[in-house]
């Protein structure tokens, strides 16, 4: 498969929306039309009906976020961190830049390589996972951390194609030898290194990129020469998330309802346990806390349920720890940071958890003012004002970003995590007159 190089600049560059008032709640409205690859999607997104709306807690009203972020193509299916930017890809097959701390669209690329299912920041790489069950690879170039020039050659330059996976060089090494090619579906053959279907998540660790498919297997490549090692069949159903944690063991949560361990054992990744979720749901994402002392899992009944080391005996094999009504609707997104857990939903909504020290999740808040599903998740590490910067994708085609405060209430009671009418004199981001857009400026200044 040939890939053309695309121009990085869009012919009518996204917007940037601030938000200045308190976002509406949810409505009775019906999220946008989805673009014609959702309908793929929903083959292992099982969401249910829409329940009517719930009564409104009095506490949980009147939030607003820093900025809304529109533009693409489609709805927003993926979000990675690049350093000083922010990438956000799209159903729509585009890929667009941010660039902080102003958040303004910085350059655009990808279009027409398929639609974008994950984007994996890796070094001065960034690999992109498409529904046409290919794998890109974009090099950052130094001249994109430089003032864009008039002429604008330096975005043009800045996130460039330099691969494909499988490699060209990996795919000649193998096509003449027919046992290098595996039965994908009735009277059709593939090369093992080749997925026979969307590629939905990437995960990346000490010079391994493995790549999740609906086609149930999971592969793993080396990232020093983009060569395939191995190729697993993994599950019973698509594989919708990958993560590893700091030992190294890699997690893949999949739409058959269970989450497995892998661990390498010599050349080739073994399967190390089992982590069964509800039966007949899907579980759409995952996330690991505490360097994998705690795996959490997001299923479509709208529970997020966590497993945890067994301490009652000397066992490496993990318990449920909790089991949480997160949503009313699935739960499409999952990310960490600290010991928060953020949880994206179809319901529109966000949800804010804390984490105990048994693993036990406990909800300090809940965010809103997506049109759509939540469809993924994104914090930053960077400490901005005593809390961090979240960044969530959804159906409605938009990016929002929040600020949540690093503390909660003791003994977990649910309390606003994001910014609200009220005014507090030490959040620099509620001063008056403040633009959202030099936060980090104005926390360095405090």
């Amino acid at each position: 498969m040939s890939n053309s190089r695309s121009s990085l600049l869009p012919s009518s560059p996204p917007s940037t929306t601030t938000s200045s008032s308190a976002a509406s709640s949810d409505s009775d409205e019906s999220p946008p039309s989805r673009p014609s690859s959702a309908a793929d999607e929903c083959r292992h997104f099982k969401n249910h009906p829409r329940p009517p709306p719930p009564a409104e807690p009095p506490s949980l009203s009147s939030y607003k976020c820093l900025a809304v972020l529109s533009g693409h193509a489609g709805s927003v299916s993926c979000i990675s961190l690049c350093g000083e930017f922010i990438l956000s890809a799209s159903q729509g097959k585009d890929i667009t830049v941010w660039q902080q701390p102003d958040l303004r669209p910085f350059a655009r690329f990808g279009q027409g390589d398929g639609s974008v299912k994950a984007v994996l920041t890796v070094g001065n790489r960034v690999f992109t996972a498409h529904q046409d069950s290919r794998i890109r690879v974009w090099k950052v170039s130094s001249s994109s951390s430089s003032p864009s020039s008039e002429s604008g050659k330096e975005e043009e330059n800045a996130f460039r194609l330099v691969n494909s996976l499988p490699t060209r060089k990996d795919y000649l090494g193998r096509f003449l030898k027919q046992s290098n090619y595996v039965q994908t579906r009735r009277h059709h053959k593939k090369l093992w290194i080749e997925h026979a279907d969307s590629i939905s998540c990437l995960a990346a660790h000490n010079g391994f990129l493995f790549s999740g498919s609906w086609d149930k297997t999971l592969k793993v490549w080396r990232v020093s020469d983009l060569k395939c090692l191995e190729s697993i069949m993994a599950h019973d159903d698509a594989i919708n998330a990958l993560q590893v944690a700091s030992d190294g063991t890699l997690y893949s949560a999949s739409a058959d309802g269970k989450i497995k361990s892998w661990r390498r054992e010599g050349a080739k990744h073994a399967l190390n346990g089992v982590l069964e979720g509800h039966k007949d749901v899907s579980l759409n994402a995952m996330v690991v806390v505490s360097g994998g002392g705690f795996v959490y899992g997001a299923g479509s009944d709208g529970y997020v349920i966590g497993w945890g080391q067994n301490s009652h005996n000397n066992s490496n094999k993990k318990r449920v720890v909790c089991e949480v009504k997160a949503h009313e609707m699935s739960v499409l997104s999952l990310c960490v940071m600290g010991g928060f857990l953020c949880s994206g939903s179809a319901d529109r909504s966000i949800g804010i958890w804390k984490v105990g020290g048994d693993g036990g999740l406990f909800r300090v808040g809940i965010i809103k003012g997506h049109e759509g599903g939540v469809r993924c998740l994104q914090a930053s590490p960077v400490c901005v004002g005593g809390g961090f910067m979240l960044y969530s994708g959804s159906l409605d085609r938009t990016l929002r970003v929040w600020w949540v405060p690093n503390y909660c209430p003791s003994g977990g009671s649910t309390q606003k995590v994001c910014v609200s009418q009220s005014v507090d004199s030490h959040n620099p981001i509620q001063k008056k007159n403040y633009c959202p857009w030099k936060i980090f400026d104005a926390v360095e200044s405090t």
